[in-house]
């Protein structure tokens, strides 16, 4: 295994003792109020030897919730359930950012608190069905925010950051990937704005740029870095500009001094990727799923990405770490309780025994 994957690194103000990161994954297992339990302290510090733990999507506020029992950092209640996390994963020399998603159209009023329409950029109804205590249900048109409402949003991502910080997080990664909220306002498929967010490039870059800015302001550009995934179909998302799309955004982000990039999912385009990684002037995590661990060694050797993200495998593998160091055989995970709730696959993975 190349020793590009094991030197040290420092993410903004974040030492890393090496270069293989935890990707954020979805794993419903918070309460029905987005509290995170001791569960899920354990499930992280389990996994605490990765070099940077980024969590699974939380809500920035109670619009933000998608699936059931997400949890959430806008309360005096989340902030107790993630210092027990955060706690934990320092307890175990660990590092850890919260990850802020707000799932916009992707959601559905059986699986929040208050019960409301989806909000999104533009009322256009995803294809698909949403998952509910009362089984699938069809997807709806959501709510599209006002103005007004956008810049509220904002503001609640930057209230969100502080409350991460608060929880004992060592920093925050804006969710901009995958088809949720701050990807539905960078795809034309899903953005029909015609004010100052829709239309243009530079209009449908201005809420990313925005809740980057505000971040960054509230924690330190230093604790603050964004997901994107350019061409990534998930969620119903269409993107047919990519290569204008998202040299700008990256463009526009870099006087920002953020903490670190993080591409995920990027559709196999290599030359964007390495377009943005020319852009970028400060640390590239790099997510390239579905690939083995010498693959995302190569990246590193390459020069195309600084830090490499894992997700099933470092599900699966709460000590990935050790096994990939001595060459130890890896577990399979067992997709039919990925996203079930209690321990099973998701803290009874055993570890390895020399």
């Amino acid at each position: 295994m190349s020793n590009a994957l094991w030197n040290p690194t420092t993410v903004g103000e974040i030492s890393l003792p090496h270069r293989l990161a935890m990707a954020p994954m979805t794993r419903n297992r918070s309460t029905p109020n987005g509290v995170p339990t001791e569960l899920n302290a354990e499930y992280y510090a389990q996994r605490a030897s990765q070099a940077l733990i980024i969590t699974e999507g939380t809500q920035p506020n109670a619009d933000g919730q998608g699936y059931l029992l997400t949890p959430g950092i806008y309360s005096e209640e989340h902030i107790a359930g993630w210092r027990k996390v955060t706690d934990a994963v320092h307890k175990a020399d660990g590092r850890i950012v919260i990850q802020l998603m707000h799932a916009g159209r992707m959601s559905h009023p059986d699986n929040t608190p208050h019960h409301r329409q989806p909000v999104a950029p533009s009322p256009v109804q995803p294809a698909g069905e949403m998952f509910t205590l009362s089984g699938p249900q069809e997807m709806l048109v959501p709510r599209e925010l006002s103005t007004e409402e956008v810049a509220t949003t904002v503001d609640d991502f930057r209230r969100a950051a502080a409350a991460a910080i608060a929880a004992g997080a060592d920093g925050v990664e804006i969710h901009g990937a995958n088809g949720y909220l701050v990807h539905q306002f960078l795809a034309t498929n899903t953005n029909q704005r015609t004010d100052r967010y829709g239309g243009s490039v530079d209009n449908r870059i201005r809420f990313v740029v925005e809740i980057a800015t505000a971040v960054a302001d509230e924690i330190g550009a230093s604790r603050t870095g964004l997901r994107i995934s350019p061409g990534n179909p998930f969620n119903d998302i269409a993107e047919s500009d990519t290569h204008d799309l998202y040299p700008a955004l990256v463009r526009a982000l870099a006087p920002l001094d953020l903490a670190y990039l993080h591409i995920g999912n990027h559709s196999g385009d290599d030359e964007l990727l390495h377009t943005l990684r020319k852009l970028w002037p400060n640390t590239l995590v790099l997510n390239r799923a579905g690939t083995d661990i010498a693959t995302r060694a190569k990246d590193i050797e390459d020069g195309i990405a600084d830090v490499v993200t894992v997700g099933t495998m470092a599900l699966a593998n709460p000590d990935l770490v050790e096994r990939i160091r001595t060459g130890a055989p890896l577990n399979t995970p067992d997709p039919a309780t990925v996203y079930g709730g209690g321990e099973a696959g998701y803290t009874d993975y055993p570890t390895h025994i020399a």
